[in-house]
């Protein structure tokens, strides 16, 4: 698959990206566009002993800021409240788990930035 996102698919085609990118890291997938009425995460992942909640972020150019800056306080808010939901939902309440950003830049999705532990909350 080209690595230049087509029209109307960027969201999925820069998740996909990033999903092969974390399992080439030696990451594993658990689940993607996790739902519920609190918010989304895009992939949930396993590393060793860890869950993995990542966001993924695109942007064709940086002219608004970095794809790693549009990660706002509120999307953490979000994303936090997501995981909650996740962990309970799954019995895991013990688990540990952080908040990765993978931010993908440039016109042709050439630049990919990951950012293990991006920002931290407590999980309960």
């Amino acid at each position: 698959m080209s690595r230049f996102f087509q029209p109307g698919k960027k969201g999925h085609d820069a998740e996909s990206l990033a999903q092969r990118y974390l399992e080439q890291q030696g990451l594993r997938s658990l689940e993607r566009n996790y739902r519920c009425k609190l918010g989304e995460i895009d992939i949930i992942m396993q590393q060793q002993d860890t869950l993995v909640f990542v966001e993924v972020r695109y942007r064709k150019q940086s002219a608004f800021g970095s794809a790693a800056e549009s990660v706002t306080t509120a999307k953490q808010r979000k994303l936090i409240r997501a995981a909650q939901h996740y962990l309970q939902t799954h019995r895991l309440y013990d688990a540990p788990c952080r908040f990765d950003v993978l931010a993908i830049s440039g016109e042709q999705s050439e630049q990919i930035d990951w950012i293990p532990n991006a920002f931290q909350q407590e999980l309960v």
